[in-house]
């Protein structure tokens, strides 16, 4: 596979109300990426790449990603920081997703295909679950993925070491960190 179009940039569940069953154990890892993603993120709107983000809707089937957006900034706290650090801009794009990976049950592989994205880099939680999902998916669609290192995490460091290491051994997946990735 080659880089024979565009890049786009997604972020996955990084936009909450961390107020799931073991949010507490995501959240160092999710602070230590903070970051890492919105260096990646500003370096993505300089050049003219799209953001798009991916979140859960938590069996929210009447809700919207702007309504998410403002009930992540009302929680307060470590919700509040996380989404005004990586704050959505309004010609960012979003899904809502009802399970793991970003392209099951929504509009993410058509709105790749309209904006002709043939590369993503994928960031964000939990990089054992929804973004291995969502990059094995992306793969599956003869799409280029990138998980950039600095840019992902899960419930402990030893998790994460294991998941990186299976995309770059097992799936062949560039693991390089974020300010490394060229356009």
């Amino acid at each position: 596979m080659g880089t024979h179009g565009r890049t786009g940039f997604l972020i996955i569940d990084m936009i909450s109300c961390w107020d799931f069953p073991d949010a507490e154990k995501l959240l160092p890892g999710v602070r230590g990426i903070v970051r890492s993603i919105s260096a990646f993120k500003s370096r993505c709107q300089r050049t003219g790449v799209p953001v798009i983000y991916a979140n859960d809707n938590r069996g929210r089937w009447r809700s919207d990603f702007p309504d998410l957006v403002q009930r992540s900034l009302d929680a307060g706290g470590a919700a509040s920081e996380i989404t005004r650090a990586l704050m959505p801009d309004p010609d960012d794009y979003f899904v809502l997703k009802p399970s793991h990976s970003a392209f099951f049950g929504t509009p993410l592989e058509l709105l790749l295909q309209h904006l002709k994205v043939r590369r993503i880099v994928i960031a964000g939680v939990s990089s054992d679950q929804c973004v291995l999902s969502t990059a094995l998916d992306a793969r599956m669609r003869m799409l280029d993925a990138i998980v950039p290192r600095d840019c992902v995490a899960t419930q402990t460091r030893e998790r994460n070491a294991a998941v990186l290491k299976q995309l770059r051994e097992v799936h062949l997946l560039p693991t390089t960190p974020g300010a490394r990735i060229r356009f």
